[in-house]
């Protein structure tokens, strides 16, 4: 709750209530989509599940029942585990939806409150300022230097300055943006009833692009789900042709057919990236779009403004200097009155009713130290918004005597171009802006023209300023910033300071900071001058970007990507907003972030603390490196069980058909859990934050990685087809050879779980690492196989016959040898690197 500085009580909560419920509430509700539906349908049509319903009927025609009443579980098992991930995924989207949504200003019982946009009736009174949204469609009932974009109603990107007296222009509408200024208008239309709505413009119609990972997985899953048709329809004619018997043939096919199908890649890839978004919101790290939590750990540049994000953004005024005396004043003798003058000046030159946090300390000064406050005596006639690069920004007053008060406030460089001063008084004033920025102050000037004007300038650096003087804000650094700034070092991430204060303040905070950097800061206009080749080769090595505008900002930040770079960069502004949609990962501050930074940017740090991105690329590094687990362990463990059923068909051994359906799905469900549940719960590596950011365009379907699950895999198969052979060779019955083949690929699959929790640190180093869901996984895995070997009717179900201790171990010795091979290849990795 906030002081009400307005003329406006606004709604009682009775009021509040009643007309929610005659005009309902600020959503835009899609009634046709029914979620927990549509993920029953999505369910019901994936390949899986139309396969295990096609082996059911066919066991249901065969008479053989209880294999039947089997696949009727599977099917249940297999849809409430896919309708229990995606029921996951979208809760936690659903929580991070309801986290990123919009906070507004509203005035009820006379107070200034914060609530979400949904929440908003009509005739609530409703406080916009510069960089935020229009939540609502209503008029407004006052404003000041009130400039807004309504290029998504128009298509014209001019702002239109808006007048609450002018019935042409005092109207706002929802999902326009305040470009400047502030305003208070009265909500009219809400959500279905608003402008936006009636032409359909939404942001959920929006189609984000697919990420090259995301691109990759889905032509590899429809690859194969190619390949396994063709291979079910040679395995379904073969069989046919040896047998004759159709039903029995078409099992065989749909065996090897759901054997190769990876249908578990695209469940993990959606799975991890969302639960890896509702973790992130968890630390403080709002990310709009699961997708780009593949790329955290990709990042190679963050680009940081120095206000509110190295710094506090608290500004508390630390001295200020009067040119004309030549002296500095510090805190302790602000009562002074020669200092009356710049403090009304400023005051003047600042927004009636102030957002930003330096106007407000201009105002509580001037409150506190000068003694008549002449606000009501005046009016403002004109103004001129902050502009220019450098900005600055200039008011026009007038009482009723006529006396006008033409006030300006801005950046030291701007005004002292705009005032009269002679060489001695600009040499004083360089002078003091030096030792003022070299302590790390952010430095205004302040003017005031005292001319009577009939007709005003066109623009504001035509008036004939009086400068009056300095005043230095101090914005100390962050605790914590020195340890962050390390930390991304550490983990191979370049740094850049991308600012609009001038050099000699970012220069000062960056080294109490201690932020290194080797070459000079350069300016935005410099920026601005270069060509694209030569920018490209400067930007490498400056560290320090001041005086930047949003046109150099856009330049840098779309250099560096030419550069090769993966840039993350932070921004607040209204004018941000091209450069963070234009970096791979825009970062945008949840307290001081303007609603169209935030609506640009592709993450939110909700606390504007820079040390979360720190825990966002270690999460986003995490998470990328235990999604590579689980999709080369998918990738490892689909390899023999397809080469399992296939070999022995196609070169028709003793016993062909040594699997079934059954068989599979079994191996499936085991299969499933650990790699989108247990491989998620990995912890990272130790060395993920000290080793350098991966590439953003690879990804590990490239050769070398592929070749890494083959071989696994092929020696998986290699270690089971030992098994399936001499188990024949030995004149062993049916069921005795399906049980050594069918436990040593289950044993095998236990070991592969187990080394490839990492490529890099021994399974000695990973078995330390907690993660309970893997232990509980393969807990139950082994009780299960205990089972279906030693207990009846299990083993007879499964067509399973008990082992003594040799074939036991030898299938065991076999499954863990045809893995732990592996092992070795890591401690080479180690050695070498």
């Amino acid at each position: 709750m906030i002081n009400n500085p307005f003329p406006f009580v606004g709604l009682s909560d009775d009021e509040v209530q009643i007309s929610r419920k005659q005009n309902g509430t600020n959503t835009i509700e899609n009634r046709k989509y029914n979620p927990f539906l549509e993920s029953i349908l999505e369910a019901f049509t994936e390949p899986m599940f139309l396969m295990l319903v096609a082996c059911a009927s066919i066991y249901f025609v065969l008479g053989e029942y209880s294999e039947a009443w089997f696949m009727m579980g599977a099917i249940i098992i297999v849809a409430a585990i896919s309708i229990f991930q995606e029921t996951r995924n979208r809760n936690a989207l659903r929580a991070l939806s309801a986290f990123i949504q919009a906070e507004v200003k509203v005035i009820r019982k006379n107070e200034l409150i914060r609530i979400k946009s949904e929440e908003i009736v009509v005739g609530d009174n409703i406080v916009v300022s510069e960089g935020e949204l229009v939540p609502a469609d209503g008029t407004i009932l006052q404003c000041n230097d009130f400039f807004v974009n309504e290029s998504i109603l128009t298509g014209e990107s001019m702002s239109v300055l808006k007048n609450a007296a002018d019935v042409s222009s005092n109207m706002v509408y929802s999902g326009t943006y305040i470009e400047s200024g502030q305003g208070v208008y009265i909500a009219k239309n809400i959500g279905p009833h608003t402008s936006l709505a009636k032409i359909g413009t939404s942001i959920e119609q929006i189609k984000t692009q697919k990420s090259r990972l995301q691109i990759q997985i889905e032509s590899f899953v429809k690859w194969m789900a190619a390949i396994g048709i063709v291979v079910f329809l040679i395995i379904w004619l073969i069989n046919y042709h040896r047998s004759g018997d159709i039903f029995n043939s078409l099992l065989q096919g749909l065996t090897i057919a759901m054997s190769i199908l990876p249908e578990e890649i695209p469940v993990a890839f959606s799975t991890f990236m969302a639960l890896g978004a509702w973790r992130l919101m968890g630390k403080g790290v709002i990310v709009k779009n699961p997708h780009t939590v593949e790329s955290l750990g990709s990042a190679t540049v963050i680009c940081t403004d120095k206000t509110g994000t190295i710094t506090e953004n608290r500004m508390d005024l630390h001295s200020i200097y009067l040119l004309e005396s030549d002296e500095v004043f510090q805190q302790s003798d602000f009562d002074n009155t020669k200092l009356s003058e710049i403090f009304s000046v400023a005051m003047w030159a600042s927004e009636s009713i102030p957002f930003d946090r330096m106007e407000k300390t201009i105002h509580m000064l001037y409150k506190k130290h000068v003694g008549y406050d002449e606000r009501d005596n005046y009016i403002k006639i004109n103004e001129y918004p902050l502009s220019g690069t450098p900005p600055m920004m200039t008011h026009v007053f007038e009482n009723q005597d006529n006396k006008k008060i033409i006030a300006c406030k801005g950046a030291p460089e701007a005004l002292i171009k705009s005032a009269n001063l002679d060489n001695v008084a600009k040499d004083q004033l360089i002078r003091q802006l030096n030792i003022m920025t070299n302590k790390g102050l952010r430095v205004l000037a302040v003017g005031i023209d005292d001319g009577d004007y009939k007709i005003f300038p066109e623009d504001q650096s035509e008036f004939n300023f009086r400068l009056l003087g300095l005043i230095g804000f101090f914005d100390p650094p962050k605790e914590n910033i020195v340890r962050v700034f390390d930390d991304l070092k550490r983990a191979g991430i370049k740094l850049k300071i991308i600012t609009g204060d001038n050099s000699q303040t970012t220069q000062a905070i960056a080294s109490m900071a201690n932020f290194s950097y080797s070459a000079e800061p350069v300016m935005g206009e410099q920026v601005m001058k270069w060509s694209d080749e030569i920018l490209d080769k400067k930007v490498r090595d400056i560290q320090i970007f001041t005086r930047v505008f949003p046109e150099a900002k856009l330049r840098i930040i779309n250099s560096l990507i030419r550069n090769g770079e993966v840039v993350a960069m932070t921004g607040d502004g209204v004018n941000d907003g091209p450069a963070l949609k234009a970096a791979h990962i825009g970062i945008a501050m949840g307290k001081k972030g303007s609603e169209i930074a935030k609506q640009a940017a592709s993450l939110i740090l909700a606390e504007d603390d820079l040390s979360k991105m720190v825990d966002a690329v270690a999460l986003g590094r995490k998470i990328y490196e235990n999604l590579k687990k689980a999709i080369q362990y998918i990738i490892s463990i689909h390899i023999p069980i397809i080469l399992t059923v296939a070999i022995p068909m196609i070169f028709a051994w003793k016993f062909p058909n040594v699997f079934s359906p059954i068989h599979v799905i079994f191996l499936e469900l085991i299969m499933g859990p650990t790699c989108s549940i247990a491989y998620e719960n990995e912890p990272a590596d130790n060395n993920s934050m000290s080793k350098p950011p991966r590439e953003l365009y690879k990804t590990f379907f490239r050769m070398n990685e592929l070749i890494i699950s083959i071989l696994q895999g092929l020696m998986i198969t290699f270690g089971v087809l030992v098994v399936y052979y001499w188990s024949m060779t030995e004149n062993s019955s049916e069921s005795l050879t399906r049980t050594m083949v069918f436990s040593t690929l289950i044993i095998a699959n236990i070991t592969l779980t187990l080394v490839n929790r990492s490529f890099y640190y021994s399974l000695i180093t990973t078995l330390k690492n907690k993660n309970n869901l893997i232990v509980g996984i393969l807990f139950i895995t082994v009780l299960l196989l205990a089972l279906m070997i030693y207990v009846s009717p299990f083993n007879s179900f499964f067509g399973l016959i008990e082992l003594d201790g040799y074939k036991l171990t030898l299938s065991v010795v076999v499954g863990v040898s045809s893995v732990i091979w592996f092992e070795g290849y890591k401690w080479y990795l180690r050695r070498i690197g």
